[in-house]
C-alpha cells in the first residue's frame, strides 16, 4: 500500500468514525470543517443572561432546557434542537464579538486527522532518550490522548495520573490501530529527545481517535496551576473565525500575569488564513497573545503543503517524517515510529524553549529567542 492509499484509507476511517458519533454536529456551510456538540451552548457566568436570552429568542422553552455548571464560572445550556451557532450570533450581535458565549467545539488532534501525505505512522528504527535527564526544571504539560505505558518512553521522564493511562488500541474492533493511538507518547518523545531540561506530564483530553471537546480541554486548563509550558497538538475551526469562547476564558486564566506559554499546532488542512484554535490566539487581539506560539510544519526545505499557514503563525518546525517514541506493538517492533503533522512540529518548539529558558532568564524570553531564529521557511522563522 503506497502513501496515497494509506492516506485515503486513513481519511475514510476517520470520516466514518466521526459520522458515527451521534452527538457531533458539523456546520455544512463552513469552508472548513467546523464541528461542535449538538444542542449545547457554553457561557461564562458574566454572559449567562445574554446566552439565556438568545436561547429563549430561538424558541427554546424553559421546560425543554437543562443547565449545569461543568466547571466553576461556566454554565452549559442544553436542549434538543438548540442551535448553538445561531445563539452565538445573537449574543455577539447584541454584546459584541468578545462575549464569552459559544458552541462546545469538537477538537481533533493534529497528526493527519485533517490531511497530509502519510496518514498513519510507520515503523522506524529506535532512537535514544536520556533516561534520567539533567536539571529537568521546566514543567511541560502535554494535553492530548492518554499515554500507553507499554512504550519506549523512560518512566522517570514523564508523569501521568492513573486515569490518564490508555490500554485499548482498537476501540472499534476493526483490527486496525485507532488513529491517535500513541499520539501523546510520540509528542512526549519529541520533547524528551530535544531537551534534558523538560519534565513532562501527560493529561488526557482526547480519546484514542484524537477526538475531544472544548469544554473538556478548558476544564483541565482551568485547573492547571503547576505548569510552565502547555503543549496543545490539537485544535478546531470556528464558523466566524472568532476565538472559541470557553477556550479563551481558560487560557486567559492560565497565561495572564504569569511567565507561562502555550505552544500549539497550526493544523494540517493546507489552509492559508483561517485560524486554527488555540494556535490562532497568537494572531488575535487578546493581551496575552505573545504567550501563544503557533507552529507550522516544514520538511527541511519548505513549509509542508499540508501545513496550515497565515499571519497568525509564529514559526515553523520539523513536521515531516518525525521519528519518536510510539508504542510496543507487533507492527512496531522497536516501539518507535515515523509520523508527520503539525502535532509533531509543536513539541520541537517546546523542547527548544525548555533548553533556552535558563540562559534567557524567563520562559517568555526563551520564546522570543527561539522565535527569532535566523533560519526561515515560507517567510516564517524556523527551527531546524
Amino acid at each position: 500500500m503506497n502513501a496515497t492509499e494509506r492516506l485515503d484509507r486513513w481519511r475514510r476511517r476517520r470520516a466514518e468514525h466521526l459520522a458515527a458519533l451521534p452527538w457531533l454536529a458539523t456546520e455544512p456551510a463552513a469552508a472548513r470543517p467546523v464541528r461542535y456538540v449538538a444542542g449545547e451552548l457554553l457561557a461564562v457566568d458574566e454572559h449567562y443572561d445574554d446566552a439565556r436570552s438568545a436561547v429563549s429568542a430561538l424558541g427554546v422553552s424553559a421546560r425543554d432546557l437543562t443547565e449545569d455548571v461543568p466547571v466553576p464560572g461556566v454554565r452549559r445550556l442544553r436542549a434538543t434542537g438548540l442551535d448553538p451557532l445561531a445563539a452565538t450570533r445573537r449574543v455577539r450581535g447584541r454584546s459584541g464579538a468578545g462575549a464569552l458565549v459559544g458552541p462546545n467545539h469538537v477538537l481533533l488532534g493534529s497528526p493527519h486527522e485533517q490531511g497530509g501525505p502519510f496518514g498513519r505512522p510507520v515503523a522506524a528504527q529506535a532512537g535514544a532518550i536520556d533516561a534520567a535527564g539533567a536539571d529537568a526544571g521546566v514543567r511541560v504539560v502535554v494535553m492530548d490522548t492518554g499515554v500507553w505505558a507499554d512504550s519506549p518512553l523512560p518512566p522517570a521522564r514523564y508523569q501521568v495520573l492513573d486515569a490518564d493511562f490508555e490500554t485499548v488500541v482498537d476501540a472499534d474492533g476493526d483490527s486496525v490501530l485507532d488513529s491517535d493511538v500513541g499520539h501523546a507518547n510520540f509528542i512526549a518523545g519529541v520533547i524528551l529527545q530535544g531537551s534534558r531540561r523538560a519534565r513532562v506530564r501527560i493529561v488526557k483530553v482526547l480519546d484514542s481517535f484524537g477526538v475531544g471537546t472544548e469544554l473538556d480541554l478548558a476544564r483541565r486548563i482551568a485547573r492547571l496551576d503547576d505548569a510552565d509550558v502547555l503543549n496543545l497538538s490539537l485544535g478546531a475551526y470556528t464558523v466566524d473565525d472568532q476565538p472559541p469562547a470557553l477556550l479563551r476564558w481558560a487560557l486567559e486564566r492560565f497565561l495572564a500575569g504569569h511567565d507561562r506559554l502555550v505552544v500549539a499546532a497550526a493544523g494540517n488542512d493546507g489552509i492559508c488564513g483561517a485560524p486554527f484554535w488555540p494556535a490562532g490566539f497568537a494572531g488575535s487581539a487578546v493581551p496575552w497573545k505573545q504567550q501563544v506560539i503557533a507552529v507550522a510544519a516544514h520538511d527541511g526545505r519548505t513549509i509542508c503543503p499540508w501545513s496550515n499557514t497565515g499571519p497568525w503563525v509564529t514559526l515553523a518546525a520539523p513536521g515531516a517524517d518525525v521519528v519518536s517514541t510510539y508504542i510496543n506493538h507487533s507492527d512496531f517492533t522497536t516501539g518507535w515510529a515515523a509520523w508527520s503533522g503539525t502535532s509533531f512540529a509543536t513539541p520541537h518548539v517546546v523542547a527548544a524553549i525548555a533548553e533556552a529558558a535558563g540562559p534567557a532568564g524567563s520562559l517568555c524570553g526563551a520564546a522570543k529567542q527561539v522565535s527569532s531564529s535566523a533560519a526561515a521557511f515560507g517567510g516564517y522563522p524556523a527551527i531546524l
